[in-house]
């Protein structure tokens, strides 16, 4: 998951895939200040600011391109609008961003040295405290972003949508989005960091 400082870089393809994820998240800025509102532009900074993490953390190219074009898609969802006109969809990117970032938050973790990377160790209750770390995680994170939907609405925009159902629908999807997550990063065999 996370590379020990001895390995040697990436092939300058793989991180060339992840890195176009990163000007993407520039450019979605540019477009925000050139045609949208200061919540936009607010919100397109931190995402760039969050595609920068898996760089710093030296995360696998997969999950980086991954979590990256996840936290693209979640912010153009609100700043179009897509959360209104497809209910549905709330729960879908509560439940993939949520895992992503729950993975991509265990890496800082190993990166800390908090936890053990998963690749470490074959034992089954390594296995599961991974799984679990993972779950706690992103539930964790479900419900600072929820605080912060709440805090968005209150204080910045009514608009931003906040209902207890909402709410309580969201911290429900990321959990389950922390659990797939979670089992994937057990599952998974050979997927070591490049970087």
């Amino acid at each position: 998951m996370v590379a020990p400082p001895s390995r040697p870089a990436a092939a300058p393809a793989v991180w060339v895939r992840a890195d176009v994820v990163r000007v993407v998240g520039l450019a979605a800025v540019a477009a925000a200040v050139l045609w949208f509102d200061g919540v936009a532009v607010a919100l397109m900074l931190l995402v760039l600011g969050g595609l920068m993490v898996p760089r710093a953390l030296r995360i696998g190219p997969r999950l980086d391109v991954a979590y990256g074009v996840a936290l693209l898609v979640a912010a153009w969802s609100g700043v179009l609008d897509f959360y209104r006109d497809l209910v549905w969809w709330d729960l879908v990117v509560h439940a993939v961003v949520t895992g992503l970032v729950a993975a991509v938050s265990l890496g800082a973790l190993v990166r800390l040295g908090a936890v053990r990377d998963p690749d470490d160790a074959d034992l089954r209750a390594h296995r599961l405290g991974v799984a679990l770390v993972t779950v706690a995680v992103g539930l964790g994170l479900s419900v600072v972003w929820e605080i912060a939907e709440w805090l968005g609405h209150t204080y910045v925009d009514p608009a931003i949508y906040v209902t207890e159902t909402d709410t309580l629908g969201d911290l429900l999807a990321g959990g389950l989005g922390s659990l797939v997550a979670g089992a994937a990063l057990i599952g998974r065999q050979g997927d070591r960091t490049d970087g």
